[in-house]
């Protein structure tokens, strides 16, 4: 699967968004997703800029609609983040019933499930870094709500290998399905599977009615389960040659805008905090597309530190400079706003409160 790395390209591929066949197609397997989320996930490029250059194209309100709502589940996933901090980490609305284990399903590790489309589409996940968004909530369903594990674990599991791994989105998501942030568990049955992933298969655990697909002892071949042993390989640490009469601008995972401040003289600086990664791992595909990103910034030197190791070589926090972010919010720096699409609109309590919101908003600005 094609992922590029340099920002023209991605460039690119937002100019080839076509929001009618995207809503359409988006739930099949071959469908006309736009796979820019490990570029919006890590901060390459912004919510705006797609939602500017795909309304700049005069389509309809109509053909747009779905397009930009899933851009506000996004959104909404990461507001969600800002609001609860650190307790994004723990079950959101309600506790997750019927959970037998807070382990890992080791058929799911293994892609031993036995669906096997679903197998096909974990294989490709740890071949490429990326799942198709339809196949990650069979998966988690497969794990929550068959399995009876806590959602915490498989969740880790999932954001370690994604290139788009996303902690709002991820952990949103994986609550979502598990019913923790939602009024209902949810799964998707056999024939769900087979038409959405063109598999043809029968007489497997997923192959009953929405009815009765609940109602089943955890099946045998989800049995087996296990911890994890997820750790994440940061670039040695070396001490940087920066010019203290220049700011310092610091970029981190999930900023890495070669826009930002671009022509600006100053020292620009990846900080990789291993206390994040240790909190957060991720695996070594993942660290050399954030890698291979920041290569887009001019000038972008790495350090694998904390912020204080970071403001000892500088040692002047009133010329450094960075943007609103979770990972920052605890640093007394200087902040950019962060992007959001919808700056004025207030973040409700459900998501669809918030999509009607967004809906009067834009009428409002045309």
């Amino acid at each position: 699967m094609d992922f590029p790395i340099s920002y023209n390209a991605v460039l690119d591929r937002i100019d080839q968004i076509d929001p009618i066949r995207y809503t359409r197609s988006r739930n099949f397997i071959d469908g006309s997703v736009t796979r820019l989320s490990p570029y919006i996930s890590r901060g390459f490029i912004t919510l705006p800029l797609i939602k500017d250059c795909v309304l700049s194209k005069g389509y309809s309100e109509l053909e747009t609609e779905k397009f930009l709502q899933e851009l506000c589940w996004r959104e909404y996933f990461q507001r969600v983040w800002w609001k609860l901090g650190d307790s994004i980490n723990y079950d959101i609305l309600q506790a997750q019933q019927a959970v037998s284990h807070h382990e890992m399903v080791t058929a799911i590790v293994e892609a031993q499930t036995g669906i096997s489309a679903i197998d096909d589409q974990i294989m490709n996940l740890y071949e490429t870094g990326y799942m198709h968004n339809h196949a990650r909530m069979y998966v988690a369903g497969i794990a929550c709500n068959l399995a009876g594990s806590h959602w915490k674990l498989p969740a880790q599991w999932m954001y370690y290998h994604l290139l788009d791994g996303d902690i709002a989105s991820n952990f949103c998501s994986w609550q979502w399905v598990a019913g923790t942030f939602s009024h209902k568990k949810y799964i998707a049955n056999q024939q769900n599977i087979n038409k959405y992933l063109y598999s043809n298969q029968a007489d497997t655990f997923l192959d009953k009615s929405y009815e009765t697909i609940f109602h089943q002892d955890v099946p045998a071949e989800l049995k087996g389960t296990q911890l994890l042993d997820l750790h994440t390989t940061l670039p040695e640490n070396t001490n940087l040659d920066l010019n203290k009469e220049r700011p310092l601008f610091i970029y981190h995972s999930y900023h890495l805008d070669p826009m930002w401040r671009k022509d600006e003289y100053a020292n620009r600086v990846l900080l990789l905090d291993p206390d994040h990664f240790k909190q957060y791992p991720v695996g070594d595909k993942v660290i050399r597309f954030i890698l291979d990103l920041a290569n887009n910034i001019s000038g972008i030197k790495v350090f694998t530190g904390s912020m204080n190791d970071l403001m000892e070589q500088y040692g002047n926090n009133s010329n450094v400079f960075t943007i609103e972010y979770p990972l920052m919010s605890e640093y007394k720096i200087n902040k950019d706003p962060y992007p959001w699409m919808f700056p004025g609109v207030e973040m409700p309590d459900s998501f669809f409160s918030f999509w009607k919101k967004v809906n009067r908003a834009m009428k409002k600005n045309k």
